[in-house]
């Protein structure tokens, strides 16, 4: 199985070989021959039995993320994995792992708080501005097209908001943006003649200087006197420090969103233990299916050889007995070798898996 995410990419694979230098220089050349292969050696970390599957866990749980309690890579995960599967690469043992991680995170995040308090800069200033339940028809002026704006543009088309003007300093990603939103690119040379107001300003942008200055924004209220919403997500700030304090409105800015980040981050991390015990359990449970399931695997053969031992003591071995007698006879013969068949298949399997979790346990 082959996981990428934002800052890792994962193999998961089921092997008899070592995993040494030799095993990685051969991986890595088979999955990319132009690579450096001694630097994705040197920059890898590798684990197996136990604590692979211990990472898997935790990496679907989000407490091995970059941003812990972060949802999203539990869809990461299953995503990635059916993608595998399309392909023919995953066997029984990835799917048991992933169908547990997933289970296991699914219980971290239902039992615990540790996805509950939003870390991310776009999630909490989308949430501050859901509180102060806008019209979907609410005229936003969203200033520059980078990451952070594209993904506080999801949060906006997905819960229905229909009215974009998109500024930006290369009209293409202006463009793309407002493609997405179903709204209006402009070039950012264009923003200081706007004069149709607003309700929302949110900024962006890589700019040294502030974008938005007193001029500009007075145009931009074309004459309405009510409090309009800025969000200001930039670093150094889009928005002039005496904009904030000559206009009345709702400013949400960046640094006080980064302070309320470092504490939800905290509170997250309170309920790390929590979450460490619903994975050791999960992982307990775990080997118990594991080793049941490496039984059953073991024991595939046993009812055919079965059923060949019958068939060659009824056609070979006692057949001349066999033809002598009666048909009521035979109906019950053939009754108690089918019970015994059942027993002798069972039995075995039974006391092997009783072996196999006692081992376990």
């Amino acid at each position: 199985m082959y996981l990428s995410t934002c800052n890792r990419v994962e193999f998961v694979f089921v092997t008899e070989e070592n995993l040494d230098s030799t095993f990685l220089q051969k991986f890595f050349a088979s999955f990319n021959p132009s690579c450096d292969v001694q630097w994705m050696i040197n920059n890898s970390v590798q684990l197996e039995g136990e604590s692979a599957v211990k990472h898997i866990f935790n990496l679907a749980s989000s407490l091995d993320s970059l941003v812990i309690g972060e949802r999203e890579i539990i869809t990461q995960v299953r995503n990635a994995y059916e993608e595998c599967v399309k392909f023919n690469l995953t066997g029984d043992t990835i799917r048991l792992v992933i169908k547990h991680a997933i289970e296991a995170a699914k219980e971290v995040y239902t039992k615990t708080d540790i996805a509950k308090n939003p870390v991310s800069i776009v999630s909490l200033a989308y949430r501050t501005l859901r509180e102060f339940s806008l019209k979907n028809n609410a005229r936003f002026i969203i200033i520059g097209a980078g990451e952070t704006n594209t993904n506080m543009a999801k949060f906006l088309s997905k819960h229905g908001f229909e009215n974009f003007s998109v500024y930006n300093r290369t009209f293409s990603k202006a463009e793309k943006l407002a493609e997405h939103l179903r709204g209006k690119a402009f070039p950012l040379s264009e923003l200081q003649n706007r004069a149709e107001g607003f309700d929302v300003l949110i900024t962006c942008t890589g700019s040294e200087e502030p974008i938005v200055t007193s001029e500009v924004y007075q145009t931009l209220l074309a004459g309405e006197g009510n409090k309009k919403i800025v969000i200001d997500l930039a670093l150094p700030s889009d928005v002039e420090q005496k904009v904030t304090q000559q206009f009345p409105m709702h400013y949400i800015g960046i640094e006080a969103l980064k302070i309320k980040a470092e504490e939800n981050l905290r509170k997250r991390e309170k309920e790390l233990y929590l979450c460490n015990d619903i994975l050791e359990n999960n992982w307990i449970e775990f080997q118990g299916v594991f080793a049941e399931r490496q039984v059953i695997k073991a024991m595939q053969e046993v009812p055919q050889k079965v059923k060949e031992i019958r068939q060659y003591a009824v056609d070979i071995v006692f057949a001349k007995e066999l033809e002598g007698m009666d048909v009521q006879s035979r109906e019950v013969l053939d009754k108690v070798l089918a019970y015994m068949e059942k027993k002798y298949i069972s039995v075995p399997m039974k006391m092997a898996k009783e072996i196999m979790l006692n081992k376990t346990n």
